[in-house]
């Protein structure tokens, strides 16, 4: 085991001195590699290792406090700090409150830890010239993640596992090493073992609370009997999987451009149906192109359902942490989430630009000149500022919503306005109606100003006597 590690550390030198050094850093650096030891089995593992190096590569290491298992927490930490006494090598611990940081970010525990860790490394390399960071992960923790990446539906890429040689979360300079990848736990443990080498328990391993260890404890064991070497089948595997998101990685990209096109602004993303599903692989490109922007799984089958289904697609609404999708006529559009959750409008307090339902909006008031023409210049609106004043409301356009065509005197139904523009109902969801909240007389909650970039209400048309207007483009 020695052996292999060692040739892997040697692997990783030269791919240690490719990457970039951090940043922000100046001085001469104290050690090459930062270690993340916990105090576990296979962090003091990969400690011992690195310190049996020849030639050596110089490391410190770095100890997360999280206070979450009490004196055990506490005891981790003595053990750390004792090696590195020991050993004469330069040691950095942090306090964490895990907890409440979950809290305030609304996420697991083990998110939490995750975020905190990583940002804390790549602050002390910045702080200190370290040129990469090493972590114990090793062949069963890879497996695990396997396991872990299909029950959630992660796609191809989650089957190619974790790789040797990755980037620091966030830092894409900063080499993310895993020496002890091609090691299984029981090899880690017999090295341990036989060379009498302290390590500490975390009785929490033993509990089946969390995921990973309810698939470690209980899923693995009946693995085994099966196969007894399926966590090196199952990593060997991974690595025809990376081979294999390669592939399709570049068919996918290849085929996108044919497919998806972006609004002007880059925020809005249109999917064409029609040569989407003419594509034998469909159902993949389609997870390629919605996965970056947070539609799992279960989605996604839903909506693959609706697309070779006989049912009606215009009009259906999906929604993912950020984004929405709205299913038209003859497309998908993906689109920032407009407001928060439950809410359909958006106030307009004075000029400005606003982000409302997918579009932006400049709204400007300026004084009426006498050369200024009356017309309504086409895709803009100019309303009297006198007559629609500030706060007025954007919102999503509702049934029964109605107001007085500009040139006319009768109301109009704002769906009846949709028939003669002959919308489907994806441009349905994407209109946005202005409403006047201030207006005497003129204040009812389903009476629109205007429907921007269409038409207005004659009501708040511009004429000869208008001094200021409002211009929204």
């Amino acid at each position: 085991m020695q052996r292999r590690f060692a040739d892997t550390i040697d692997e990783m030198r030269g791919l240690i001195n490719e990457w970039s050094a951090p940043s922000g850093f100046s001085g001469e650096p104290q050690a090459d590699v930062l270690l993340a030891v916990s105090g576990g089995i296979d962090s003091m593992c990969m400690a011992e290792l690195f310190a049996a190096l020849d030639p050596h590569l110089s490391f410190a290491m770095a100890h997360c406090n999280f206070h979450l298992r009490g004196e055990e927490s506490d005891g981790d930490e003595a053990l750390v700090r004792s090696w590195a006494d020991a050993h004469g090598v330069a040691l950095h611990v942090r306090d964490f409150d895990t907890e409440t940081y979950a809290r305030e970010n609304g996420i697991s525990i083990e998110m939490a830890a995750r975020d905190l860790r990583y940002a804390w490394f790549a602050e002390l390399c910045s702080d200190h010239g370290y040129k990469a960071v090493s972590v114990a992960h090793n062949a069963n923790d890879n497996a695990e993640t396997l396991i872990l990446n299909m029950l959630r539906g992660a796609g191809l890429n989650g089957l190619s596992g974790m790789s040797k040689v990755s980037s620091v979360p966030g830092v894409p300079s900063l080499p993310l090493l895993r020496p002890l990848l091609g090691c299984t736990r029981k090899q880690i443990e017999g090295y341990m073992f036989a060379n009498k080498h302290a390590y500490r328990d975390d009785s929490t391993n033993a509990l089946s609370d969390y995921k990973r260890n309810r698939i470690r404890n209980e899923a693995f064991p009946i693995f085994e009997t099966v196969n007894p070497s399926f966590v090196r089948t199952l990593n060997r595997e991974m690595g025809y999987f990376s081979e294999a998101g390669e592939i399709v990685e570049d068919w996918c990209r290849a085929a996108v451009p044919s497919v998806v096109r972006e609004d002007e602004q880059k925020e809005v993303l249109h999917i064409d149906m029609e040569t989407l599903m003419s594509s034998r692989h469909w159902r993949y490109l389609l997870y390629y192109i919605l996965e970056p922007y947070g539609f799992n799984s279960t989605v996604l089958a839903s909506l693959e359902d609706l697309l070779i289904s006989s049912r009606t697609i215009s009009g259906k609404r999906f929604e993912s942490a950020g984004y929405e999708l709205v299913t038209g006529r003859n497309e998908l559009l993906v689109r920032p989430s407009s407001v928060p959750a439950g809410q359909d409008i958006m106030p307009v307090r004075g000029s400005g630009s606003y982000h409302f339902n997918g579009r932006t909006f400049k709204v400007e008031v300026l004084d009426r000149t006498p050369d200024m023409s009356l017309k309504q210049p086409a895709g803009v609106l100019l309303l009297d500022a006198d007559k629609l004043r500030f706060p007025f409301v954007l919102r999503r356009w509702r049934s029964g919503d109605w107001f007085v065509p500009f040139g006319m005197r009768g109301k109009k139904k704002v769906s009846d306005l949709f028939a003669d523009l002959k919308y489907d109902a994806l441009q349905k969801e994407s209109a946005v109606m202005i409403v006047d909240t201030c207006t005497d007389g003129m204040a009812e909650s389903q009476h629109m100003a205007a429907v921007a970039g269409i038409r207005i209400d004659d009501r708040y048309k511009v004429t000869a006597d208008t001094v200021r207007l409002i211009r929204i483009i």
